[in-house]
């Protein structure tokens, strides 16, 4: 079967030079985006439940932009005031520089490491380790809290966000020839929007090895799987098997 109209379960791009338009212009398919998930922030009841006080820390750890948006939504609702000396320490530049949002960009209270993972952030956590460290999280994470144990680092985690399922509306269609996703929530979303959901000839992508687990796991017939040699990304992969199938 021709695959006609495709989901990618993800915001539509900010940039028209995305890969997914080259596709569809490449090969007549439709690509609509649609992100089967969301985030939404935890409300300042559900926060002070975990028992935290922001202002006994003197530092926080980022690993993500979203991260920072919560926290500070949180300071702001539970009018808690962020004293200058606080200091960050981010995953990625990227996410430092997210800072700048909220807070002066000073280097003395900013830290980061290059690569976006929390072992590469260790060095710059240990080189301040009689810091009292917030470690912001969703309700979903990877879960390195050995990392931070392991170099004695005195920290707690606080669930500032959470991902829920993004559910469709009675009339919205789901007219498909294929689904791609990114997560395993985005697979759980799926489910729990169509409980009956028959896969038939709808051909299903994901990027990411737990994410095909999830998919099997559902009992779902997986179609397009990146990464892999050929296919580093997941545009790669199904611009592959639009050649091959189309």
């Amino acid at each position: 079967m021709k695959v006609n109209k495709i989901l990618v379960s993800q915001p539509k791009p900010s940039s028209e030079k995305s890969p997914y338009y080259e596709i569809a212009n490449k090969y007549g398919v439709e690509v609509v985006f649609r992100p089967f998930i969301k985030v939404e922030g935890v409300s300042a009841k559900e926060f002070r439940q975990q028992k935290i006080s922001i202002q006994d820390y003197t530092a926080i750890i980022f690993t993500a932009r979203t991260a920072i948006d919560h926290f500070f939504r949180l300071c702001e609702e539970m009018r808690v005031t962020i004293p200058d000396t606080m200091k960050y320490f981010c995953t990625t530049e990227s996410i430092a520089l997210y800072l700048q949002k909220y807070t002066v960009y000073r280097k003395r209270k900013i830290f980061h490491a290059d690569t976006g993972k929390l072992a590469d952030l260790i060095p710059y956590l240990v080189k301040h380790n009689k810091e009292k460290f917030l470690y912001a999280v969703s309700d979903v994470h990877k879960d390195e809290t050995n990392l931070l144990d392991d170099h004695k680092i005195n920290y707690t985690k606080a669930v500032m966000y959470r991902t829920v399922s993004n559910d469709f509306g009675p009339d919205e269609k789901f007219d498909y020839d294929m689904l791609i996703f990114f997560s395993p929530s985005g697979i759980a979303s799926l489910m729990k929007n169509f409980p009956e959901f028959e896969q038939k000839d709808i051909k299903i992508g994901c990027f990411g090895a737990t994410t095909a687990k999830a998919v099997k796991d559902a009992g779902l017939r997986l179609d397009v799987e990146a990464p892999s040699v050929k296919a580093p990304s997941m545009t790669a992969a199904l611009e592959n098997f639009l050649k091959e199938n189309n």
